[in-house]
């Protein structure tokens, strides 16, 4: 067994560190709420993320572009409020960090009013420089690469990217270059599972994955995808776990379960 699945002890940025030296799979879900906060944290899940997501699962929002700092700060505070051993990650709303100072500004809020332990950005090479400020201030730093939900009308949908050879070298620099920085975790969504199975070996922090394929050194989902009650259409690289188990805690539990021992995802739930 791993150390996650025998101690109920706080998840850290060491934790997940050490995880990725050792193979352990890291499971991640999101939450916006203390009671489902409370059941993962019950499943043993690793990270909780507090996703801007809730823009279309819970404020039934076409994209997530409309939510703002307040609404994230509100709910990663309820999540918090009920998650005790996972990391908490608290998603940077659109806008939220276009420059420096604003970034640190609202990276401080997730951290001292909401009770984060870390923040995601959606990143290009235009925020690395951000991602170091953050870091120096001693704020953990997850950088989002790949298909990034807050970019979508500029990336003119929700596509797969880092498909051509090109694109593909690029991500794999931009990996590297923010994990010179100093960003912590890296998320790659809707990647090609053979380029993030490269990212994962280059780079040294653990890399998660969503629509990245089994290589990545975790998994994240929606957690309305794996109860299978978003309003859209569940998305190729989820499942709906709550089919085949009677109950929303046995769900999250063989979500765990499956994450951990590489049983999800599969090739259905990836993209070449």
């Amino acid at each position: 067994m791993t150390e996650t699945n025998t101690k109920r002890v706080q998840v850290t940025v060491r934790t997940l560190q050490r995880m990725k030296r050792q193979g352990d799979k890291i499971a991640m879900l999101t939450a916006y709420d203390a009671s489902f906060a409370a059941i993962l944290d019950k499943a043993n899940l690793d990270v909780i993320l507090v996703g801007d997501s809730l823009g279309n699962v819970i404020q039934g929002r076409s994209s997530t572009l409309p939510v703002t700092m307040d609404e994230m700060i509100y709910h990663t505070a309820a999540v918090a409020r009920g998650c005790h051993r996972p990391l908490l990650i608290a998603d940077m709303p659109f806008m939220s960090y276009r420059s420096t100072d604003l970034a640190l500004s609202n990276a401080a809020r997730f951290m001292q009013e909401a009770g984060a332990h870390m923040v995601k950005l959606e990143c290009t090479d235009a925020q690395r420089d951000i991602v170091s400020a953050l870091v120096n201030e001693g704020i953990p730093v997850c950088a989002h690469l790949g298909l990034r939900p807050q970019s979508v009308h500029k990336l003119g949908g929700f596509w797969v990217q880092g498909r051509d050879e090109s694109a593909a070298a690029a991500m794999l620099q931009q990996a590297r270059q923010l994990e010179a920085a100093g960003a912590d975790l890296l998320l790659l969504e809707a990647v090609p599972a053979s380029l993030a199975a490269e990212i994962s070996r280059e780079v040294q922090v653990p890399v998660i994955g969503i629509g990245a394929g089994v290589e990545c050194d975790g998994q994240v989902l929606v957690l309305y995808d794996v109860l299978g009650i978003s309003q859209t259409r569940i998305p190729k690289f989820a499942q709906n776990f709550l089919t085949e188990n009677i109950s929303v805690q046995a769900a999250v539990e063989a979500y765990v379960a499956a994450v951990k021992s590489s049983a999800f995802p599969t090739e259905a739930h990836s993209f070449n």
